[in-house]
């Protein structure tokens, strides 16, 4: 009886390094991003609107593959510069969590985020985006890439006011709270 259990283990066992080697050769011959792409950007396309007051905007863009067994997910991430210069993760409110943007086979995707801000007693404050792209198959991450907001992208629609493109987002408040 022993025995028989044995072989079943060593056999599951042979099984499952099989095919664990059969997906890592086929995320090995999947096509990656490259990160020198034109396509792979983040930016600020609002910044304190008139219209939406202490909200700042986020958007990214992510190139496809060609593969559309991948599926390609993006998060948004707001961060504060600190007195010292030095870049702070938000907070609460401050992340949208993993949004999924389409498959691979697409030349490019863009998305974006818009987040409204609690009022704050600090008299001016200076604020960028964080976006993280992901590559996926089968729910394995097969390619990852940071990028914090830069200006001079285009984004496909949301900018406010259109063609907006910055890298940081400064808001001024006055005593009214509005600047």
């Amino acid at each position: 009886m022993g025995f028989v259990r044995r072989r079943n283990r060593a056999a599951v066992v042979a099984l499952t390094g099989a095919l664990v080697a059969t997906q890592a050769v086929a995320f090995a011959a999947t096509p990656l991003p490259r990160p020198s792409s034109p396509l792979l950007w983040s930016t600020i396309d609002a910044c304190d609107p008139t219209a939406h007051p202490d909200e700042i905007g986020i958007r990214g863009s992510m190139p496809g593959t060609g593969d559309a067994q991948q599926q390609m997910y993006m998060q948004f991430v707001v961060e504060y510069r600190g007195p010292t210069g030095h870049w702070h993760y938000f907070g609460r409110g401050g992340e949208s969590g993993l949004i999924a943007v389409g498959r691979g086979s697409a030349v490019e995707r863009q998305a974006g985020w818009d987040f409204v801000l609690a009022r704050s007693s600090t008299e001016r404050y200076t604020l960028r985006g964080v976006v993280v792209f992901e590559w996926r198959i089968g729910g394995h991450t097969i390619a990852e890439d940071v990028r914090a907001t830069r200006s001079g992208h285009a984004a496909a629609v949301g900018a406010d006011p259109a063609g907006y493109s910055s890298a940081t987002c400064t808001v001024r408040r006055t005593a009214a709270g509005r600047s």
